[in-house]
């Protein structure tokens, strides 16, 4: 490997969320951080030389996105995933999260409902209800090998008048499915029916382990395309999150210029300069480092799979189709989620996310980061021996 994922950097006092604010949502600052989904490999040297560069110059004034800002995002998807993309789809949002929320307030109205189905991202409850929008829940079902899919019964007697929208994560946060092409195909022929929007997250497209490949909902025919709008960012990819530079991809004109209208509005449409420049360069130049990360990142989910098995069988885990985080099942311990909770904290000394937040089918399950360098994840391992 030409890349050095071992490396372990210190990356405490540099006002990390996942290290420096453990107090505030653990209430000590003494655990393993393994909870925030960023990565704690060195965002990539290529990335970093070019932000470099862009400082020799010593004016950082008011500037435009480069010209091969959207063509970069254009080529990569059209390389990676055999995707052909429209320029005409593309916008800026200064965020996943951000463009989630605007998208809502642009093409829904106050008291519409909103289906969202967990165990789910956190975030999209408070996009919808923070915005006074109804949140409808048809939560996903856990097969008896801890596979979760797409509940269609159930989401079909959910749709009323009044739905207008439905958010998924693909692939998914947390339990790591990459939604198969018929799954989505379904989804699309009831937005059709129904006229529902799709929103969909799909921040973590770039992680997805063979077989499963990734899908965009807009890929798979012209009548789904204009029912739907992916939100993407090379931010996990790359470790470049706090770059706050997305995009957001709508082929729906009117859907699009609603968006448009609502971010002018909001004076949110400028960006930044380091944002940009990082955003062009990790898609012209990232390949290889990706694939590289994408092959340590499957050891590690084999690692801590196996160790599992071997050592603490009563924890569970989904097969990790995507992304580089694990859903655990503690139902196994017999104890309550509140006992699972404090163990990890107090006696493991680990900060995992708490399962209760992606919604309440989340209860006895912790989200675990594997992102992380793998010696890592043999210490946190080590500490969860007290379930066993």
């Amino acid at each position: 490997m030409n890349y050095n994922f071992d490396q372990i950097i210190d990356r405490r006092g540099t006002n990390a969320i996942k290290y420096d604010k453990m107090d505030f949502f653990f209430g000590r600052h003494d655990l393993q951080p393994l909870w925030v989904a960023d990565m704690d490999f060195a965002t990539p040297s290529f990335i970093l030389d070019a932000l470099k560069q862009r400082l020799t110059h010593p004016i950082l004034g008011y500037t435009k996105r480069p010209a091969g800002f959207f063509q970069s995002y254009i080529d990569w998807a059209q390389k990676r995933y055999n995707w052909t993309v429209s320029s005409d789809w593309l916008d800026f949002s200064p965020g996943v999260v951000g463009a989630l929320a605007i998208a809502i307030l642009s093409l829904t109205n106050e008291g519409d409902k909103i289906i969202i189905q967990p165990p789910v991202y956190p975030p999209f409850f408070n996009a919808v209800k923070g915005n006074n929008r109804q949140l409808v829940l048809n939560p996903l079902i856990k097969d008896e090998d801890g596979t979760y899919h797409m509940n269609f019964d159930q989401l079909e007697k959910l749709i009323d008048h009044k739905t207008k929208m439905i958010l998924i994560a693909n692939p998914h946060n947390p339990v790591g499915r990459v939604w198969s092409k018929e799954t989505l195909e379904k989804l699309g022929e009831l937005a059709i029916k129904h006229n529902l929007i799709i929103l969909s997250d799909d921040i973590h497209a770039d992680f997805t382990y063979p077989p499963h490949k990734y899908t965009p909902v807009i890929s798979l025919n012209d009548d789904i395309a204009q029912q739907s709008i992916i939100v993407t960012s090379p931010s996990k990819t790359f470790n470049i999150a706090g770059l706050s530079t997305s995009i957001v991809i709508i082929p729906n004109k009117k859907f699009r210029q609603q968006f448009q209208k609502k971010m002018h509005d909001m004076h949110l449409f400028l960006g930044n300069i380091f944002g940009n420049i990082a955003f062009e360069t990790a898609y012209r130049h990232g390949e290889a480092w990706l694939n590289e990360l994408l092959s340590y990142l499957q050891g590690n989910i084999e690692f801590v799979k196996s160790y599992l098995q071997d050592n603490i069988p009563h924890i569970k885990t989904t097969t990790t189709e995507g992304t580089f985080l694990m859903w655990l099942d503690f139902s196994g311990t017999g104890l309550s989620h509140q006992q699972i909770k404090d163990h990890l904290i107090n006696d493991a000394k680990l900060a995992l996310n708490d399962g209760l937040s992606f919604g309440q089918n989340g209860e006895k399950h912790f989200r675990l980061n594997i992102a992380t360098p793998r010696k890592n994840l043999e210490t946190a391992l080590e500490k969860l021996k007290i379930f066993s």
